[in-house]
Parts: C-alpha cells; sequence; structure tokens
C-alpha cells in the first residue's frame, strides 16, 4: 500500500516473516508492502492472530529474522545501527512497562539506558508540559505510577515514547482498554506528534476515527486497503 502523499517517512517492502508454531512454521507476513507519510496516520486491521503485531515488531526490527526491505526517509535500514533505527522508529506495546517508582521515573526511563547515554534528557517542566498535553494535569509527577489508573498509565506510556523524538510511532491497540476519555486523550497525543511531522501506524480495532488517513487489514499474511475514511 502506497501512501498517497507524495513523500515517504516510513517504507516496507516485500516484509515477509516465516514463525514457529504448534503445527510447524508458518508464514505470519506474506510479501507486505507498507507506506506512511510525514503527518499520516495508517491503522492496520485484522483478525487475532493474523500477525498485526509481528508486522509493528518487524517495522521496529524489533524480530531476529525478516526478509524484505525497510527504508526511513529513502535510507536503507541496513544503512542504520538497530539503536538508530528503533530510536527513530518507536514501538509502544500493548501492555508498555510502567516500572516501580514515581511518575518522573517513568517518564524518564529511556535516559536511564546505556543507549541514551549522554544525551540531554527533558527537564521537569517539559514532563510538566507533556502531561498536561495528554489531559493528566491532575497527576504529579511524584505519584506513585503504580497506583494510576489503566488510561492513566497508558497515556504515561505513550509520553515517555514521545519525549524520546521519534520519527515513527508504531502503536499496538493504544486505545484497547480505555474509556472514552482515556482513548480521546490518547487521540490528542496522536494529533500533535502528526501536526508536529511525525507518522503514526497503529494497530487498532475500534471504529476509525478522524485521524486515521488510511485504514489496511492484515489477513493470511497479505495486507490489503479496506477504506479510506
Amino acid at each position: 500500500m502506497q501512501a498517497t502523499i507524495a513523500q515517504v517517512l516510513l517504507e516496507a517492502r516485500d516484509l515477509t516473516v516465516d514463525l514457529p508454531g504448534d503445527e510447524g512454521v508458518s508464514r505470519v507476513l506474506d510479501r507486505v508492502a507498507l507506506s506512511v507519510a510525514p503527518g499520516e496516520v495508517v491503522d492496520v486491521t485484522g483478525p487475532s492472530g493474523a500477525g498485526k503485531s509481528t508486522l509493528l515488531r518487524s517495522l521496529a526490527r524489533l524480530l531476529p529474522r525478516v526478509d524484505g526491505t525497510l527504508l526511513l526517509d529513502e535510507r536503507p535500514a541496513d544503512e542504520f545501527s538497530s539503536s538508530e533505527w528503533r530510536s527513530a522508529v518507536a514501538l509502544l506495546p500493548q501492555k508498555p512497562a510502567i516500572v516501580t517508582g514515581d511518575v518522573a521515573a517513568n517518564l524518564m526511563l529511556p535516559w536511564a539506558l546505556k543507549v541514551r547515554h549522554g544525551r540531554p534528557a527533558p527537564d521537569e517542566n517539559a514532563l510538566r508540559v507533556g502531561l498536561d498535553s495528554l489531559w493528566l494535569s491532575d497527576v504529579s509527577l511524584r505519584r506513585d505510577a503504580a497506583r494510576l489508573s489503566v488510561g492513566q498509565q497508558a497515556r504515561i506510556a505513550l509520553l515517555r515514547v514521545m519525549l524520546t523524538s521519534p520519527r515513527v510511532l508504531l502503536l499496538d491497540e493504544p486505545d484497547a482498554a480505555l474509556d472514552a476519555a482515556s482513548s480521546a486523550a490518547v487521540a490528542a497525543g496522536v494529533r500533535a506528534f502528526v501536526a508536529g511531522g511525525g507518522a503514526v501506524v497503529r494497530v487498532r480495532h475500534r471504529e476509525p476515527d478522524e485521524l486515521s488517513a488510511r485504514r489496511l487489514r492484515l489477513e493470511a499474511g497479505r495486507l490489503v486497503e479496506e477504506s479510506r475514511p
């Protein structure tokens, strides 16, 4: 599927993934093609077990054996180190980790990793602004993250990824278990991200919203355009 916008930020060509299962090796992705442009949100749907999470992990270069071609700004993936690619193409899994500690510690987690050693970290004012932008103005940076609601934790995890300034966000069912208010807040974060020139690929089962430029369906290893909202 080719983006309708002239400039393509992330592109996948002929992505093919074979994974072992109870009945032997099966083809999960079969020559999948996908492109997404700056400022674009693309939704991926499909039945349970179709390989939607596998697709996101393949785009993030988190699977060891993937055939096909990935490009970012028309540069092949092999021109990037794994850490460079994952900094630019960031995956937020369906159940992101919330670590022991307060909200600030959770938001600062990426800067505790070796890969970001020496990189400037956001200050507390930036963290506060980020929380407010995701409708978390009532959440203190010193609040125990384990005591937050599911919806609040989901927004903390989204903000944590956004603070690392990726080019592309891969979101695995970001609002699947959220109430309407939390889902709307997540949508606001996605809207702000693409307004800044980012691109988003979402695995999503809710009804289409105004954010998605295209809706693609993954089934039997193939990705086809489902509708154009």
